[in-house]
């Protein structure tokens, strides 16, 4: 009941995902991302204990192909699971298991793999597909996002999605973009209005985290976000 796509950026070297479905906190089930190493989704019948082992395996620089193979070797219901990779190499991989409700399937591409089940068709990630390959000078988080709205314009799934998620890897040992929608009628148009209010902050949760003594973040929106004003700034300080 899930689409999503994992990608890497030949340019900056990020790992992201972007990802919706119609269960709640897809973010908290789902994803997996090793920054610097790779980024997968585990998903149709998500499972925690899959999720450990993938990012084992992405960070001992295993390929794609062999991750997913392991996957397989240690799950018990492969034939009921999905798998999207994307490895240190940048290579991709995916599985899509024969017990995945229809319609179910994914795209691989030079560096990223679009993926899902309980879709309305096969247009839903062939339409993701096309909207990634057609921004390849924008941003990964960006284009994630891009490509996660057009599975939804495209019908994504009968039921509707609940819940979606945008995480992107940095240089450090943490994601840049960590966003959810745990639970809401349209979890694609919420993440999008985070991800906007959001992309402009990304230098600054940076700074602050090496850099203590910088401004607390309502001061540093408006001093470098041009047309931002906080709300209810007094709160008596």
């Amino acid at each position: 009941m899930t689409y999503s796509v994992v990608a890497h950026c030949k340019h900056t070297g990020q790992y992201g995902i972007a990802i919706a479905t119609y269960s709640p906190s897809v973010g908290a089930r789902c994803p997996i991302l090793v920054p610097g190493r790779g980024v997968a989704s585990v998903q149709a019948v998500a499972n925690p204990t899959l999720n450990r082992l993938a990012a084992q395996l992405i960070e001992s620089g295993r390929c794609a192909r062999n991750i997913i193979e392991e996957l397989q070797a240690c799950d018990p219901f492969p034939d009921s699971r999905q798998l999207s990779v994307i490895d240190i190499y940048g290579q991709a991989g995916a599985s899509t298991g024969a017990r995945n409700a229809v319609w179910a399937g994914h795209v691989l591409g030079d560096g990223y793999v679009c993926a899902g089940n309980v879709l309305v068709g096969e247009k839903v990630v062939n339409a993701m597909a096309q909207a990634f390959e057609a921004c390849v000078d924008v941003a990964l988080a960006e284009r994630l996002m891009l490509s996660l709205e057009a599975g939804r314009d495209a019908g994504g799934q009968p039921e509707g999605q609940n819940s979606a998620a945008l995480l992107v890897s940095g240089d450090g040992s943490f994601p840049i973009v960590d966003l959810r929608v745990d639970l809401h009628d349209a979890p694609e148009a919420e993440l999008r209005r985070i991800w906007d209010w959001h992309r402009p902050m990304v230098p600054y949760y940076l700074q602050r985290a090496v850099t203590p003594t910088v401004p607390r973040w309502w001061q540093w929106r408006m001093e470098n976000v041009p047309g931002w004003r906080a709300r209810h700034l007094d709160r008596g300080q």
